[in-house]
């Protein structure tokens, strides 16, 4: 796909899955794809549809698998594998803790014995990457009141599968064959990187869940879909992951934009052009927030930002944002920073239109896939209300949109300039020949080549400005 794709919650920007297709049918039809977030049932549980108590079934509030197909007919439509957990008021679930060895899902939910059969120590625990403060258990009893640890990565009511158990396996096979079946043309492969467990290392992102992404990815290349893996971790992870899929993310060029327009040098991000996947979805923010982890080390491997840049970053976002960003962003058990900023992007660029359309600019001209957020899309600030009334740190990136809202912002020029650079996307050129140079500390050239056809974004981010032409005119985003 060469064109531009939104990434979205269905409820919060349209209300429901019509109103979204309405949405992509008219106001927002540059768009030629969508990532509409978890719709299954319940689509706002305790993690906002990451949490799903049906997998399989679409949120009768939101609309039907009909609805989704309905958005495959006209755009890629890509939706969520969630291939670590499942919620623990799953049918699943339930039916283990009341039956068992005697259910057909006995097997299927990770138990600390399954990882140490016999037992740990205190270092092989501790060993585990988390990306939640605490340890990755929780106790569970059953109907005939023994007691069961549960690995919980993420939340105590996200239980973890066991993705080498035959009845785990069966049940992702299930979920790819319910997601091909709806329409969906990419399946992402959320938390893959949590989802194997190996003692003696950190269990995040070791050879064996390498092992386990070609697995999964041969599985649902069977049911015609493409994957896409969502891992935030050291850029060199990507690298390897990208000759194993279709599409991996881009998650190291936010924070090095960052850096670049703090420091008014493009130096680290030009040392990441050199090397990236070019099959990479690139994004800005996304409802996880501003990951900075991608671009910064891990252990004895460099990162393309020091640990000092990283800290530079978070204190930018820090005053940008009057401190929220600090507040709702969480430090992970045994880091020191924050793997993400919890605060949206355009709040992050001090709610500068120019600052904004810059870094889509050169986010839209990157090779690989663009994807706009839709609160960056609308030119959204952080929802404070939001985060003080559910205590999520990344509902500030989260807002929930009302009609008039959508309408507002559409009238905007963050949003009109946003909208115009996805058309443009479209274009021939596009499909060609990618090069890049940085003439001075502060400047970048993105050119695009096909026939007689070339598209140039000149970049400068010490006095941050930026200049489109194609075929050697220029481009005005809000003509």
């Amino acid at each position: 796909m060469r064109g531009v794709s939104l990434l979205t919650y269905a409820d919060r920007l349209a209300g429901d899955l019509p109103g979204l297709s309405r949405l992509l049918d008219d106001q927002l039809s540059a768009f030629d794809g969508v990532h509409v977030l978890p719709f299954f049932t319940p689509f706002d549980g305790d993690d906002t549809g990451f949490d799903p108590i049906d997998h399989t079934a679409v949120d009768p509030r939101l609309g039907s698998w009909s609805d989704i197909r309905g958005l495959a007919d006209a755009r890629e439509v890509t939706a969520d594998l969630i291939v670590n957990h499942v919620s623990n008021r799953s049918a699943e679930f339930a039916d283990w803790l009341e039956r068992g060895a005697e259910s057909p899902h006995d097997g299927m939910f990770l138990t600390y014995d399954r990882v140490f059969p016999h037992g740990a120590s205190e270092a092989d625990i501790t060993a585990f990457y988390r990306p939640r403060p605490g340890l990755p258990f929780t106790p569970y009893r059953g109907a005939d009141g023994r007691r069961r640890l549960v690995w919980t990565t993420f939340m105590p009511s996200q239980v973890d599968i066991d993705i080498t158990h035959p009845a785990g396996v069966g049940y992702l096979e299930r979920l790819a064959d319910t997601l091909a079946a709806g329409g969906v043309g990419t399946v992402r492969l959320d938390a893959v990187g949590y989802a194997v467990k190996t003692p003696g290392t950190d269990s995040f992102m070791t050879p064996q869940t390498l092992e386990f992404v070609a697995q999964a990815a041969e599985l649902i290349h069977a049911r015609g879909m493409r994957v896409l893996v969502e891992v935030h971790a050291h850029h060199s992870q990507q690298q390897a992951i990208a000759p194993l899929v279709d599409l991996v993310y881009d998650f190291a060029f936010p924070p090095l934009l960052l850096h670049a327009l703090a420091s008014g040098r493009v130096d680290r991000i030009a040392s990441w052009l050199g090397i990236r996947p070019s099959n990479a979805v690139t994004v800005l923010d996304t409802h996880d927030g501003i990951g900075v982890i991608d671009a910064g080390p891990s252990g004895d491997r460099p990162g393309l930002l020091s640990h000092d840049d990283m800290a530079a970053v978070f204190r930018g976002a820090h005053d940008a944002t009057d401190g929220h960003s600090s507040v709702a962003s969480v430090i992970p058990a045994w880091m020191t920073l924050p793997h993400q900023i919890n605060a949206s992007f355009f709040s992050v660029l001090g709610r500068d239109t120019r600052r904004m359309l810059l870094a889509r600019a050169l986010q839209t001209f990157l090779p690989g896939e663009p994807q706009f957020y839709y609160v960056g899309l609308l030119g959204g600030v952080d929802d404070t209300g939001l985060f003080a009334r559910t205590g999520q740190g990344r509902d500030v990136n989260r807002h929930h949109y009302t009609r008039d809202e959508v309408l507002r912002a559409l009238d905007t020029d963050v949003t009109r300039g946003q909208l115009a650079l996805a058309r443009l996307r479209r274009h021939p050129v596009f499909g060609g020949s990618f090069s890049w140079d940085a003439p001075d500390d502060a400047s970048l050239v993105l050119r695009w080549r096909s026939g007689q056809h070339e598209a140039a974004l000149r970049a400068r981010v010490d006095e941050p400005d930026f200049e489109i032409t194609l075929d050697g005119m220029p481009v005005d985003l809000l003509a």
